[in-house]
């Protein structure tokens, strides 16, 4: 069992995978989906990831007719001292997806990556 400051090192039914099998994953197709708020995903996110707020929408992820049971499924939040991704891995296996990928390092170890990221720009001039 983790402490309450740091996230479990392996959730039962998910394969835990570190930042270059991510990756792997992320080149291969891979469905990531960020779990972390809409503030954190409005101030920057993995590229092409799917925002499901585990606290507020992520039960939306079965009615994405595009996500099927096999769908490959990367969970993420911001690192390892974020249980969401944890929780959202556990909730998606119990609903019966087969390939859930628990990304427990999360957002920052990949962005320390320089790896393909979205960010929020911000508008204005200087004088």
């Amino acid at each position: 069992m983790a402490s309450a400051d740091e996230a479990p090192l392996a959730v039962t039914g998910a394969t835990t995978i570190t930042v270059p099998q991510a990756r792997y994953l992320y080149e291969r197709g891979a469905v990531f989906v960020d779990v972390r708020s809409r503030e954190d995903w409005q101030a920057g996110h993995i590229r092409g990831a799917l925002h499901l707020d585990f606290r507020n929408d992520f039960d939306l992820l079965q009615s994405i007719t595009s996500i099927k049971a096999d769908t490959p499924l990367v969970l993420y939040c911001e690192s390892r001292h974020c249980l969401r991704s944890a929780y959202a891995s556990l909730v998606s296996v119990l609903w019966g997806y087969q390939h859930v990928y628990y990304f427990r390092d999360g957002y920052f170890a990949w962005m320390l990556q320089d790896y393909p990221m979205t960010f929020r720009t911000v508008a204005g001039t200087l004088n």
